[in-house]
């Protein structure tokens, strides 16, 4: 397969992206991705690390450095200071790329592109593979995140691989929805289309509705789709359910969209067969940052709701005998300074295949929640369930060791979350229930709370709510420390519930 340099190359002039006022052509791209990388070697850069809005810069400076052999360390807008300046130290990154403010410890040297003011400075270097093209970082379940050391030949087999299994689909126009320095959109999004030979669309964030990483208002994503008219994006569940009940608050459907792929938490089957009948013709997926993004897809033709798809073509994926699904050769040359990465990756979710093939994800297994009466329960099943009723916008379940389960709930403005919590009970078999739960306000990336593929930081969360965790399990409990077995509702206020089915 071409590499991502010369499919671009092999486009010749024909319009190959659109990002806020500019259109460029493949060539001029090109010539714009040389002239950074020119600069790049000038300024003898060894490590990038890039904080920016989506638009032709981002990716002008992406390829540059792959051209000059820089690492390239893309920074997401969510990262708190002090995370920001632990990856600049992690990676002792001597370059900076921004359209933001400048961050201490970097003196001025111009611009790397027309966009983006470039810093440097002087560092001692970080052990980094020598091949790592991107260090990508994980949001993980600590304060500090994990360095996931890439090669340019592991994202680009990814690329590939989407490209092999999505074959049979008509995309002619990528919409990144997505922030680029999340790498599910810059390579699965991005490589993709470049290497599929489709054009990019690239706006802004503000303009596609992201209000920090905290907020996004469906009606503005629905705009760009009727002026852009892509056949593709890749979406996560939280704007998956935004974007659908937007399109079922104004009665409308979309038509063009021949491919659209979710993933970063489980999806529920009801949620997909909603978005279908919307013109959302949704695929989910399965992928690690350690693996490069995907790993497997449900593709038009090989199509299982409930499951995460079949393996990637070149993806050799197993159960292992705790019940954990393994990959081999996952692609990362290791976590940054913690050496080379193993053999098999254990990637602690649980799962298994059905006799046609598809992978299914149970959850976590360090998630994995065993009540007082012994029933083991993974709580991505019933948070998924919980998020099928439209007036809950996120859910954490707990409840390990517990008589009932509990959970911390954000809701919809206006909603009535006791009836979306008593229906989604009426689905769900008396052990797995949600006896009590409490409101929360929405748990963010930029807060801390969720990672940028909105998977939940649990422990944090529950941290953070500690008082209402604590008052929930006294609350099942009951006075004496025993479960409380008839619970009809003990009306203790706005934020403090109980309900049974």
């Amino acid at each position: 397969m071409k590499s991502l340099l010369e499919a671009v190359e092999s486009r010749g002039s024909r319009l190959l992206l659109q990002g806020g006022a500019r259109n460029l052509g493949a060539d001029e791209f090109l010539r714009e991705v040389r002239d950074c990388a020119r600069l790049m070697r000038k300024s003898n850069i060894r490590c990038l690390a890039l904080l920016a809005d989506n638009g032709p810069d981002w990716l002008v400076t992406d390829l540059a450095a792959r051209l000059a052999g820089a690492v390239l360390v893309p920074l997401p807008a969510f990262f708190t200071p002090r995370q920001l300046h632990h990856v600049l130290d992690a990676t002792a990154a001597d370059a900076l790329a921004t359209d933001a403010a400048p961050i201490s410890g970097f003196r001025p040297a111009g611009r790397l592109t027309g966009k983006l003011s470039l810093g440097l400075r002087r560092t001692g270097g970080a052990e980094i593979p020598s091949a790592t093209a991107k260090v990508t970082f994980t949001s993980g379940t600590t304060a500090e995140p994990k360095g996931v050391c890439l090669s340019e030949s592991a994202l680009d087999a990814v690329a590939g691989s989407i490209c092999t299994a999505t074959d049979a689909v008509s995309v002619r126009r990528h919409l990144c929805v997505l922030p680029l320095a999340v790498l599910l959109e810059n390579v699965a999004g991005v490589y993709g289309a470049l290497l599929g030979g489709a054009e990019l669309v690239v706006p802004p964030l503000y303009e596609l509705g992201w209000t920090g990483s905290s907020s996004f208002d469906a009606a503005r994503l629905l705009e760009c789709l009727d002026r852009y008219r892509p056949q593709s994006m890749i979406l996560l569940p939280q704007l998956l359910k935004a974007l659908v009940a937007e399109l079922k608050r104004k009665g409308k459907s979309l038509a063009g969209l021949e491919f659209v792929a979710v993933g970063g938490a489980r999806i529920p089957a009801r949620l997909i067969t909603a978005a279908r009948t919307r013109g959302v013709p949704v695929y989910e997926g399965y992928g690690l940052s350690e693996c490069g993004s995907v790993v497997s897809l449900n593709v038009p033709g090989a199509d299982l709701p409930g499951s995460v798809g079949k393996p990637l073509p070149g993806r050799n994926v197993r159960i292992g005998p705790r019940g954990h699904i393994e990959i081999r050769h996952p692609g990362y040359l290791g976590y940054l300074g913690c050496g080379a990465g193993p053999q098999w990756l254990d990637t602690g979710d649980i799962g298994h295949f059905d006799a046609s093939g598809f992978l299914h994800i149970g959850g976590r297994s360090k998630n994995l929640l065993i009540t007082a009466y012994g029933r083991n329960i993974s709580p991505e099943w019933v948070e998924s369930e919980l998020l099928c009723e439209p007036g809950v916008l996120q859910a954490m379940v707990l409840g390990d060791a517990w008589p009932g389960l509990g959970a911390l709930l954000v809701a919809s403005p206006g909603a009535d979350i006791e009836s979306s919590v008593r229906q989604c009970n009426a689905r769900l078999p008396d052990y797995a229930r949600v006896a009590a739960w409490r409101r929360v306000e929405y748990m963010s990336a930029e807060s801390g709370l969720a990672t940028a593929n909105g998977r939940l930081r649990r422990a944090r969360v529950a941290d953070l709510h500690r008082g209402q965790v604590d008052s929930m399990r006294k609350q099942l409990e009951g006075p004496e420390g025993g479960p409380v077995l008839t619970t009809p509702s003990n009306n203790k206020g706005p934020t403090c519930h109980s309900t049974q089915s």
